[in-house]
């Protein structure tokens, strides 16, 4: 094993500190390691500062060194020194290392307010409203205008010019009644994409904030959902487009119309009545956050944006915000981090434990621990190294995210490579605050992308017990399939039970249950033990209990882990595999056959 450090309660004294605060941290160093001496290094104000940490304690065969952290500024960096006859190294976010490397990489204690407590608890469950259930009611809102209708068999088009307007009629009535299928499957917390009027399906063109589409039952329809979702105990999300808004806006008709109109600041309207829209599709005229008027609109005061629909009857306990990365940037316009600030305290004014997350497809690091976005949809971090890792032998996918060509076949040593290069760009809170997700109604499906059921398993289970929220799309439980975010818009089978894959349904359930019943897969810290081609080790940790968890992809040679103590006891907690017992030095040998998942609590 490796010197270690990371931001979970098992290292730091307290990982929510207010400026000013002192915080103690412990570096857990193998005496075998041939470290002497560790000392912190911290920047305050810019500038390197070195103190000595001290031995705390000695266990399993480690020496547990204690310094102690100012809370200097509002993001506080810091990193350790080893030293001693096995050679001078620096520990950082990304790990041990034997070279001087850049601050961006450093640990952080972060003292503005943490993200509210429940997420670190939350199992949260994407639905997409046209697709999901039709309640009696549906059948008394005609398809609109500029809608497709289709009957709940109608398969999507997937691409082509009619994917934005097949109208299926999934209404917020339709998934109050379906909230007893979350139940069984372990859900607490229900995501909804966009509920406001537009002239699409998806809803990401609003023609207005002020009103839930009558389409999905109106105003009264959501309170409805959300006071059912409540009363179970959950919590429930809404989506909400910061960048831009849909053409059938009141707010763009008024810009467009009248050249003297307060609306006209809002907007990047030319004199020649052109406008910059999002990714030059004209239907989506963007935002301009230069403008005080709209963040009035949307910040100020509890009837804003922001804060209407987090109050009652609605209570919605926080907001995804739409293309985040994009928002208030435009050439030399960028307003982002300036936006994110401003929405994190509307949200907090109105309710301080409701959540903030950002969709950002890519690198999301440089956005997050200033203020703003208490995490991220973790694409980068997540999605991407576990489906170049598990990716099945044959897929045919337009592109991979929007990178051209097909899903890349990453070893598992890349894809821990990945998984910690993005980690250690971020601190541990926001990294444990972010959404792991394995797809979403923007990608494929998991199912499509790695072929089977037992893959599937594999990249769940990843799912479940790395550090992050989970987030499932709903039909992932079913194995439902899709090459792509419009071919994955499918309407929940619930009348085909043909097409319901119950073997990845307890799959799924199976895993949540287990989440819920270990507190060290939902607040512990993260040891990365091994990596091969086929396989990933790691383990999950609090200061009362520690999970090992063995994902892979196919079967390989037996892992063999060495640092344990002789006759340590390792029982098996989920895949069926056999308790393990160190042997009489100390090794811990992991079975051989994949694809799997196996979960032990250790002794």
């Amino acid at each position: 094993m490796l010197p270690h450090h990371d931001g979970s309660a098992t290292h730091v004294s307290n990982p929510a500190p207010a400026l000013g605060e002192t915080v103690t941290v412990f570096a857990r160093v193998p005496e075998t390691a041939g470290v002497s001496q560790v000392h912190l290094r911290t920047t305050p104000d810019g500038e390197p500062h070195f103190v000595a940490a001290v031995p705390d304690r000695r266990r399993g065969g480690e020496v547990w060194w204690r310094a102690e952290v100012p809370v200097h500024n509002p993001v506080t960096s810091y990193r350790f020194w080893l030293t001693g006859p096995g050679g001078d190294r620096w520990l950082n976010q990304y790990g041990v290392v034997g070279h001087d490397v850049p601050d961006a990489t450093d640990f952080r204690l972060v003292a503005d307010a943490p993200p509210p407590q429940w997420h670190r608890d939350a199992v949260v469950y994407q639905i997409f409203p046209d697709r999901f259930a039709r309640s009696a009611a549906a059948d008394q809102h005609p398809p609109p205008e500029w809608a497709v209708p289709c009957d709940w068999d109608t398969p999507v088009v997937g691409l082509g010019p009619e994917t934005p307007y097949q109208f299926y009629g999934g209404d917020l009535g339709g998934v109050e009644q379906r909230l007893d299928h979350l139940a069984q499957l372990g859900i607490n917390t229900v995501y909804l994409t966009p509920v406001f009027p537009a002239r699409s399906n998806h809803r990401y063109d609003a023609a207005g904030f002020d009103q839930i589409d009558p389409l999905l039952g109106g105003d009264a329809a959501l309170a409805s959902l959300a006071a059912a979702v409540h009363a179970r105990g959950w919590r429930i999300l809404g989506d909400l487009t910061t960048n831009h808004c849909g053409d059938a806006h009141p707010w763009f008709a008024a810009a467009v119309s009248e050249v003297a109109a307060a609306e006209r600041e809002l907007f990047y309207l030319d004199p020649a009545g052109d406008y910059e829209s999002w990714r030059g599709v004209k239907s989506l005229p963007k935002f301009n956050w230069g403008s005080a008027e709209l963040r009035r609109r949307f910040f100020d005061g509890p009837d804003a944006v922001l804060a209407r629909w987090l109050r009652p009857p609605y209570r919605l306990d926080g907001w995804r915000i739409d293309v985040a990365n994009m928002t208030g940037r435009l050439r030399a316009d960028d307003y982002a981090s300036e936006v994110a600030a401003a929405a994190r305290a509307a949200v907090a004014a109105a309710r301080p434990d409701a959540l903030l997350v950002a969709e950002h497809a890519h690198d999301a690091t440089g956005d997050l621990d200033r203020g703003g976005w208490h995490g991220t949809m973790n694409y980068a971090g997540f999605l991407r190294p576990v489906w170049s890792w598990l990716r099945g032998p044959t897929l045919d996918l337009a592109d991979f995210l929007g990178v051209p060509g097909e899903v890349p076949r990453r070893d598992g040593g890349a894809t821990l490579t990945t998984m910690r290069t993005f980690a250690a760009a971020m601190s541990w809170r926001s990294l444990a605050a972010s959404w792991n997700l394995l797809g979403s109604h923007d990608t494929a499906r998991i199912r499509t992308v790695v072929g089977d059921p037992a893959r599937q398993e594999v990249a769940a289970g990843l799912l479940f017990t790395l550090p992050g929220t989970p987030m499932v799309f709903a039909g992932d439980e079913w194995g439902l399939t899709g090459v792509n975010g419009e071919d994955s818009r499918t309407p929940m089978p619930w009348h085909r039970p043909e097409r319901q894959d119950r073997r990845t349904f307890d799959t799924y359930r199976a895993l949540i249950a287990l989440r819920h019943a270990e507190p060290a897969l939902r607040h512990g810290g993260l040891r990365w033990l091994h990596a091969d081609p086929d396989a990933l080790v790691f383990v999950r940790e609090t200061p009362a209990e520690a999970v090992l968890v063995l994902a892979r992809r196919a079967a390989g040679t037996p892992v063999r882990l060495a640092g344990f103590d002789a006759g340590a006891a390792a029982v098996n907690h989920y895949g069926g595999g056999p308790d393990l017992r160190g042997d009489a030095e100390g090794v811990l040998t992991l079975p051989a056959d994949g694809p799997t998942l196996q979960v032990w609590r250790l002794g």
